[in-house]
Parts: structure tokens; C-alpha cells; sequence
């Protein structure tokens, strides 16, 4: 009893520090969702993070996030960050449950006197994730299990981020032989019982595999008048179990990120190499998530190009746009090159009105054991919006859309019938 009396007087002293634990709370989050109809009945969605995002989106998809600040006390602070993610088709009032928790981690500032803007983690988060808004592709997210580190290291002039996390997977490995039953066997009579009726065959089965992603960030390195560049790696590798021989082999993820802001918006010029399953995801829109474990693309390496901003174009225009190029060599598909460009142009009609074009193309090219398969697809939305502000990002908003979806190499639509398919429908974004 004395035992529980101690600790009793603990946490009521504690609380009694009311200065120590002032919760100051911030809610944000993401959301999108709406209705829309096509020659196929309801939405029609078609390449996205290729042709682009507007008016290609058939999903209620909402991020609810509540961040609390648990500790304030001179220097020291210690936050908690955490994220719901919901996914759904939309299409009922009551569907099933499709929830993640996405965020869980705290971070404290202020702990080291040499440096008290560095901040120390634990837990799971987006971590640093950079991605290109118009076509939703995260060029750079690592964010995997739960991990820790330490970010925001004052180091020369920029800040330096170490963090490792979890990135599990599986691998296919042997599971010895069975005798399965085959009627079609020579002399089989059809019974179970006829020895004649049976053949070996090998077994196989999951393996779990446990996998780290070391990821090491440089940021803020002042280069001209408004320009800045940020460089990252990221290491994936796996701990094999006892008596584990773990296929795939450890990857380099290498990015370099040129950041110009402008008089009238930014640009972003991002250089990529990846080596092992990295490479894959160089010319299939990864981003350094979803490590391949089974040891498919350990010959493979790749790189990419991209070049993505919103610029500023006098009062009433805004455009947003990117390309991109890639390359991957002796993945498991073969030898990929890929490209795309999507541009989206923005008319505002007055501080909540505007009008918004997106006109989205890709091209890419699979080279396997003398063969060439081509892909190529675009697409062309015009959408009449009503937003909260007149700027590019301004959310919440509320847009009436019709697009039109072309694939150029095949037949994806109506059941994989036609090569084209129009799209029309009703969608709100918001952000906060």
C-alpha cells in the first residue's frame, strides 16, 4: 500500500505543476471527397500521380491530426503529433472501416544547450516527406514503421536530420515438398487412394523480414539570391533472424532537392539515384517507401529527373506545373523509361471564383528479354472552383469538374473496351 501511496502523490504533484503541463492543442487534417459520373456509371480515375490529380479522384479520403503541446518550462518543450487516415469509396452513407494510424510520436526541443533548436523524436510520423501537390506523388517519403531520431542539427549553415524507422516486409522462401493429388497423372485410376494419383511438389510460404530505413537529411545550404539546395540518402537494409537468409539486398536512395523561390512563386529541380529496389522506384513513382524484399531488383539502378513549381503570372493567373523523366535498369520488369508532364493553369474571376485548367501526358517504355511493351495515356479537366481566397493553395474549395481520359497505347475503360472515357462530377479539398 505504501507502494501505490508513493506513486499516487507522484502523479498528483505532477499535475499539480500546472505551468508544466498547459496542454496547448492543434487540430489539422485533409480532406477530399465528392460524387461524379462517366460511361462507366460512376467515376472515372486514370493514372493520377502521371496525368494529374484535378477531377481524377474517386475516393473520400480524409487525415485527422491532433498535435498537444504536454510540456512547456523554459527552453524544453515536449509535443505529441498524432494522425488518423480514412479511406473510402464514398459511395454509402455507412461503409466499412478502412482507418490507419498514421501518426504517433513525441518530440522534444530544447533538451541540448549547444543547440536548442534541434529536436528529439520517437514514435511514427510523416517524416519530412516532400511531394509534388498536382499530381499527389511523394518524391521522397521514407516514412515507414516507428523510429526515432534527431533533427534540426545546426551543422555549418544548414541543419542536419538523422532518423532511423522501421520499413518490415516479406520474402517467398521454400517450405520443403507435399503430395498433392493429380488425376491427370499416368496410371492414376482417379481414387485418393491410389499411390499412382500423387506427385511431389515444392511448398513455399512468407517469411517475415525485418527491415530499417537510416535516413539522413542537409538542409538549408544558402546558395544564390533566393535559392537553396537540400540533400538526402536513405539507406534501406534488413536484420536477419537465426537461420534467415534475407534476398534482397540493401538499397541506396540518393536525392538532391534545388529549391528557387521566386518574386511571383518557386521552383524545385529534384535529382534522383537509386540502386536495388531504390532503382525500381525511379521510373515506377516511388518514393523510398515499400522496400521489394524479394530480391527481384537487386541488379537494379535508376535515376530521374523533375522539375515542379506554381508561378505567379500578373493578377489573375496562376500556373502550376511538372515534369518529369526516369530511367531503371535490370529491374525485375526489365529495362523502364518513363515521363510525364502536367500542367495546370488557374484563372481567377475574383477573390473566391476561378477557373482551372489541368491538361496531364505520359509515356513509358518496358524493355524485357527482347520485347518492347509501350504505355501512354493524357488527360484534359476543366473545372469551375469557389475557394477560400484566390491563391493557387487557397482551401477550402469547391469545384465542378469534367474531364476527359485518353489512353493512347490500349484500352483501359468500359471494362478494358474503349481507349476514352469522359468524366463529369462535384468534389470539395480542404485543408487546415
Amino acid at each position: 500500500m505504501k507502494k501505490v501511496s508513493v506513486i499516487a502523490a507522484a502523479v498528483t504533484a505532477t499535475l499539480a505543476a500546472g505551468s508544466a503541463f498547459a496542454v496547448d492543442v492543434d487540430f489539422h487534417g485533409y480532406a477530399r471527397g465528392g460524387v461524379g459520373l462517366s460511361g462507366e456509371g460512376s467515376h472515372v480515375t486514370y493514372e493520377k500521380n502521371k496525368v494529374g490529380r484535378l477531377g481524377n479522384e474517386d475516393d473520400l479520403y480524409a487525415e485527422l491530426g491532433l498535435n498537444a503541446e504536454l510540456y512547456n518550462q523554459g527552453d524544453v518543450s515536449f509535443k505529441l503529433e498524432s494522425l488518423v487516415a480514412y479511406g473510402q469509396a464514398g459511395n454509402n452513407n455507412w461503409e466499412g472501416n478502412a482507418n490507419a494510424l498514421r501518426v504517433m510520436n513525441v518530440q522534444a526541443k530544447g533538451l541540448f544547450e549547444s543547440d536548442k533548436e534541434a529536436v528529439l523524436w520517437a514514435g511514427q510520423r510523416y517524416y519530412q516527406r516532400k511531394d509534388i501537390h498536382i499530381t499527389d506523388f511523394y518524391f521522397l517519403d521514407t516514412s515507414g514503421g516507428a523510429g526515432g531520431g534527431i533533427e534540426n542539427i545546426s551543422l555549418g549553415g544548414g541543419k542536419l536530420s538523422v532518423a532511423v524507422m522501421h520499413d518490415d516486409g516479406t520474402q517467398t522462401v521454400d517450405d520443403g515438398t507435399a503430395f498433392v493429388f493429380d488425376k491427370d497423372l499416368p496410371g492414376c485410376d482417379g481414387k485418393p487412394s491410389s499411390d499412382a494419383c500423387y506427385k511431389s511438389e515444392a511448398q513455399t510460404k512468407d517469411e517475415m523480414v525485418s527491415g530499417y530505413t537510416l535516413d539522413l537529411r542537409y538542409a538549408g545550404i544558402d546558395l544564390w539570391e533566393n535559392a537553396n539546395l537540400e540533400l538526402a540518402v536513405a539507406y534501406d537494409f534488413a536484420s536477419d533472424a537465426k537461420d534467415q537468409t534475407v534476398q534482397a539486398d540493401d538499397g541506396v536512395l540518393l536525392t538532391a532537392v534545388l529549391g528557387q523561390g521566386l518574386s511571383n512563386g518557386f521552383n524545385q529541380t529534384v535529382l534522383q539515384y537509386g540502386t536495388a529496389s531504390y532503382g525500381k522506384q525511379m521510373a515506377t513513382y516511388g518514393g523510398g517507401g515499400w522496400y521489394d524484399r524479394s530480391g527481384g531488383n537487386n541488379d537494379a539502378d535508376g535515376f530521374r529527373i523533375i522539375n515542379w513549381g506554381v508561378t505567379g503570372m500578373g493578377d489573375a493567373w496562376e500556373l502550376g506545373h511538372v515534369v518529369m523523366y526516369a530511367q531503371a535498369s535490370d529491374t525485375d520488369d526489365g529495362d523502364i523509361t518513363a515521363y510525364n508532364a502536367v500542367v495546370r493553369p488557374m484563372y481567377k474571376w475574383d477573390e473566391h471564383m476561378k477557373t482551372v485548367f489541368e491538361l496531364g501526358y505520359f509515356a513509358d517504355e518496358t524493355k524485357k528479354s527482347g520485347t518492347t511493351t509501350d504505355a501512354a495515356g493524357s488527360k484534359v479537366t476543366v473545372a469551375q472552383a469557389w475557394s477560400a481566397g484566390s491563391s493557387f493553395w487557397a482551401r477550402p474549395e469547391i469545384r465542378v469538374y469534367g474531364s476527359y481520359f485518353m489512353d493512347h497505347e490500349g484500352e483501359s475503360f468500359n471494362g478494358k473496351t474503349d481507349d476514352s472515357e469522359f468524366s463529369v462530377g462535384i468534389q470539395m479539398e480542404a485543408w487546415w
